[in-house]
């Protein structure tokens, strides 16, 4: 064999890994991008899309919310609810949420609202992940709102 001829061959064997990695890298891209665009990605790992509005925020940020016409959204059980409750907010246990998901406005903010701020997060998680893109929790949760002083009613 020519030394010509083994320059060659030896330039084909070194790209020849080159154009496997390139091939291989592409056809990852490629396989990303269908799942993506399927929409085959489980609940827990499908990207949330937020809003303008921050994932949560404090009780005096709620209130200043609600008076501005937001969707006040409690997610916490009906004996809760019972005890104390804002006014006009819409009670629909987090339980029951992803089933009720046609009760919520899709066209006003929302504010959702638990007990101290935990299932507040997991409902406003639920929307967000419903394709709510308006939604966030309050910190702190009825126990923060009662103890800054805003107003409460209590009964169904």
């Amino acid at each position: 064999m020519s030394s010509k001829s083994r320059a060659k061959s030896s330039a084909k064997s070194s790209a020849l890994p080159v154009r496997w990695l390139l091939t291989g890298a592409a056809a990852v891209v490629l396989v990303a991008v269908l799942v993506l665009a399927s929409g085959s990605l489980s609940p827990q790992s499908a990207p949330v899309t937020q809003g303008t509005l921050p994932l949560e925020i404090p009780v005096s940020q709620a209130a200043t919310m609600r008076d501005q016409g937001a969707f006040i959204l409690d997610v916490r059980q009906p004996d809760e609810w019972d005890a104390v409750h804002i006014e006009n907010a819409t009670l629909i246990p987090l339980g029951e949420l992803s089933s009720r998901l046609s009760e919520v406005p899709r066209d006003r903010d929302i504010v959702v609202v638990g007990r101290s701020g935990n299932r507040s997060q997991s409902g406003r998680d639920v929307l967000l992940q419903a394709g709510f893109t308006q939604v966030t929790s309050m910190a702190g949760g009825m126990n923060d709102w009662a103890a800054s002083g805003y107003a409460t009613v209590s009964g169904p």
